[in-house]
């Protein structure tokens, strides 16, 4: 039989979904795990996006709608993107995606070329880098500064002629590092003296805990040349509902949109009506799960500080990044098939020597997963 796509055989699997889907056939087996390995909120969906769905459903909005999404959604997020992230944003610079990730892959798809060189700073989400290789692009990996995690000048080495775009992710998965003005300031200067387009994911902006969230197209023009990235499974406790969104200039929008015509069609029309009455609505639930959330961070931190862990600024998101002692994937392994805690090596964010650990659990499951992670060691 002829060979398959060879570029799609160079894809690894998603290291976050397979230490997940571990720990639940463990689970199955009638195996107490406890699941940190995983970026999903386990709080409920609050109650007035579930019933503007529900009501969504009973009123027929069950058929196909424009695939950039509905106007009211796409005017929301407008509305929202110029007035929260302070940069200028028309609905004809929206696109909603079936999840943020779906955006990443169109974006990457819109902007590059074969050959095109795309800079991932590092440590990094895992799926980056399979979304510029599916698209014919090169990845080329900075490691930020691990003292500061945030950026100098040494960034500047990575950019060439074949420099087409970079990414940004702040709040960082995996860190929970969030990038000050600096460093922001450093990528647009980067970005406007070598013509390169940005790509700011900025899906964890919500969950921050004494710092300032920069969006990157805020600063100066660099609206003119960033798709910023965002969506709703984080701050909205929707992961199951796969909404995202990118916002940029409409020439990249357009390419995107064709993107998404010819592959996934549109997000579901009735999701996106609670995705309306999220952005509509009543923003104190955000607050509460934030709120909750820095609970639970500065327990994990401490806790992890008094067993001896050294740990990246736990600043948004809802990860404990920590350094541990030997190989990581041997360290995981240990600490799910001795502890029964699931875990994330680090290898998987190209930052071998650490694991993530996600604080989106409750209070009680991690009090458990800490007294199990110092007992295995």
């Amino acid at each position: 039989m002829k060979p398959l796509s060879a570029k799609i055989a160079a894809v690894t699997e998603s290291a976050t979904i397979a230490i997940s889907n571990k720990a639940k056939a463990m689970q199955r087996q009638g195996i107490d795990v406890i699941s940190l390995s995983i970026g999903e909120p386990d709080f409920d969906t609050p109650q007035h996006i579930t019933d503007a769905c529900i009501a969504a459903l009973k009123k027929g909005e069950t058929h196909y709608a424009p695939s950039n999404g509905i106007p009211e959604l796409t005017g929301a997020i407008a509305e929202k993107i110029t007035t929260e992230n302070k940069f200028p944003c028309t609905a004809q610079q929206v696109i909603v995606a079936p999840g943020a990730k779906q955006a990443i892959y169109e974006t990457c798809e819109a902007v590059l070329n074969p050959g095109d060189e795309a800079i991932i700073l590092t440590p990094a989400w895992v799926s980056y880098e399979p979304c510029i290789q599916i698209a014919g692009g090169k990845p080329v990996f900075h490691e930020i500064n691990e003292k500061t995690f945030q950026l100098d000048d040494s960034l500047l080495e990575k950019v060439n002629k074949k420099t087409k775009m970079i990414i940004v992710n702040s709040p960082s998965n995996p860190t929970g590092a969030v990038f000050d003005k600096k460093s922001m300031q450093l990528i647009a200067d980067l970005c406007t003296d070598n013509d390169i387009y940005a790509m700011s994911d900025e899906i964890y902006e919500k969950m921050i805990y004494g710092r300032e969230h920069i969006s990157l197209a805020a600063i100066g023009a660099m609206h003119e040349r960033t798709i910023t990235i965002n969506g709703f499974s984080k701050a909205y406790a929707m992961t199951g509902w796969r909404l995202g969104y990118a916002v940029g200039p409409k020439e990249i929008i357009a390419e995107m949109s064709k993107v998404q015509q010819h592959s996934v069609s549109q997000a579901t029309t009735f999701a996106m009506w609670g995705a309306v009455a999220a952005l509509k609505g009543d923003q104190s639930c955000v607050e509460q799960m934030r709120q909750e959330f820095d609970k639970r961070r500065q327990y994990v931190m401490g806790e992890l500080k008094s067993m001896g862990y050294e740990a990246a600024p736990a600043e948004g998101a809802f990860y404990a990044f920590v350094r541990v002692a030997g190989d990581d994937m041997e360290v995981a392994s240990r600490w799910l098939d001795a502890g029964h805690v699931a875990a994330t090596p680090g290898s998987a964010f190209y930052a071998p020597g650490w694991i993530r650990l996600s604080y989106a659990a409750s209070m009680e499951k991690l009090k458990e997963a800490m007294a199990r992670i110092k007992r295995v060691g």
